[in-house]
């Protein structure tokens, strides 16, 4: 740009880039002034699980620009934190601030809750505060102390300087614990506070000022307090941006339907029953004969009664005298079977030769042919003389 003639310098054209500037007064830009910077601004973010901590993705997985607010200005992270990693995320809008929190040398402590499974002891956790050498990599001191116990998990809090790549979970899993859950409680004096997930907070210009005052006399060797008393939590400024939805197609269009009540075709068992339901009706309420619509007498004129026969009067009579005497007699008086004199047992006749014969014939003992001792077919009943002992023929028997 200095090379094309750009840049200006109260009208006068820069031509060398060894110039220093004071201040950015008269500077200008093709003709247009040069603004001055925009005061420093520094968010605090609650990152959820699952997103990533980059503008862009080449797989396409979710990232932190997609679910902060809209009215954000354009801010970059400080330090990062992994997709399974939630809890606190500074973004600032100026990018020499960001280095400067990241440096090691400024000493800006980091605080995790670490969640893990398996058995430590604390005075395995106190034996980090030397620092550990893990896989020819150097971590410096670890401030780490057991919180809790919940069942076969420990809660472990854990306070570094560093910020390495997965740090806390190298760490631990070299001590032979799981990390199922972790999350950044604290960056320097600013704490997550009661910031939900996908939260921002905006810190105010007197804290940031003291706090940018506190890393210059850091730079400079001076002390400061970076006690946990000194910490500084903000409130919400807005709620976070939903996740973007896919849009629904267009409905298609399609030809108005006729303003009409709604057609429903029967069912075939209610198709049978209105059949059957109809033709019952169309039987019963047939419409009369001309017979039905003249006058009885003229009816009976026309189809004169048959003249009286000869058998008409017995048969009457015979129906007459036998309803009498079936409904009127006694029952022990009616005649039927039951009042036949009865045979008298063993009686006997005399036949022609004189001899004498009784009328009771024995019973024979002889199942009928081709039926069982019950009566039903099969084989005919077998008498004990009948029975042939097991492995003998009658030719054996004797």
């Amino acid at each position: 740009m200095i090379a094309e003639g750009r840049i200006a310098i109260d009208g006068a054209v820069l031509d060398t880039p060894a110039t220093v500037l004071t201040s950015l007064a008269g500077v200008t830009v093709d003709g247009n002034p040069v603004q001055a910077a925009e005061p420093t601004r520094l968010f605090l973010y609650h990152k959820p699980q699952g997103l990533l901590v980059t503008e862009r993705d080449p797989k396409g997985r979710p990232t932190i620009y997609e679910h902060l607010p809209d009215d954000l200005p354009r801010v970059v992270p400080v330090g990062r934190l992994d997709l399974a990693t939630e809890g606190l995320l500074l973004l600032t809008t100026d990018g020499g601030f960001k280095r400067q929190l990241e440096l090691p040398s400024t000493g800006v402590e980091r605080a995790y809750r670490a969640r893990a499974y398996g058995q430590v002891t604390q005075a395995q956790l106190e034996g980090l505060a030397e620092g550990v050498e893990i896989e020819g990599i150097r971590y410096g001191s670890i401030d780490a102390n057991i919180e809790r116990r919940t069942g076969a998990n420990v809660w472990i809090e854990m306070i570094l300087t560093e910020g390495k790549n997965r740090e806390v979970r190298r760490v631990l899993e070299h001590l032979e614990l799981q990390v199922s859950r972790l999350i950044r409680t604290r960056y320097g004096p600013f704490v997550l506070g009661e910031l939900g997930p996908g939260e921002v907070g905006e810190v105010g210009e007197h804290d940031l000022a003291a706090f940018r005052r506190a890393l210059g006399d850091v730079r400079h060797g001076r002390s400061r307090d970076d006690s946990p008393g000194a910490t500084i939590a903000v409130e919400a400024r807005s709620k976070p941006r939903a996740a973007a939805t896919p849009r629904k197609p267009p409905p298609v269009d399609r030809a108005p339907r006729s303003a009409g009540p709604a057609r429903q075709e029967p069912s075939a068992r209610r198709f049978r029953t209105e059949r059957s339901t109809r033709v019952g009706e169309a039987l019963t309420t047939r419409p009369p004969r001309a017979d039905d619509r003249r006058p009885p007498a003229e009816a009976a004129a026309q189809h004169p009664a048959r003249p009286p026969r000869d058998g008409d009067a017995v048969a009457a009579s015979r129906g007459t005298r036998g309803a009498a005497r079936r409904s009127d007699a006694p029952a022990a008086d009616r005649p039927g079977k039951s009042s036949r004199p009865a045979k008298p047992a063993g009686s006997t006749r005399i036949r022609a030769d004189g001899s004498a014969v009784s009328d009771k014939r024995p019973r024979s003992t002889k199942p009928a042919p081709g039926k069982g001792p019950a009566g039903g077919r099969g084989r005919p009943s077998r008498t004990p003389q009948d029975k042939t002992p097991r492995g003998k023929t009658p030719r054996d028997r004797g």
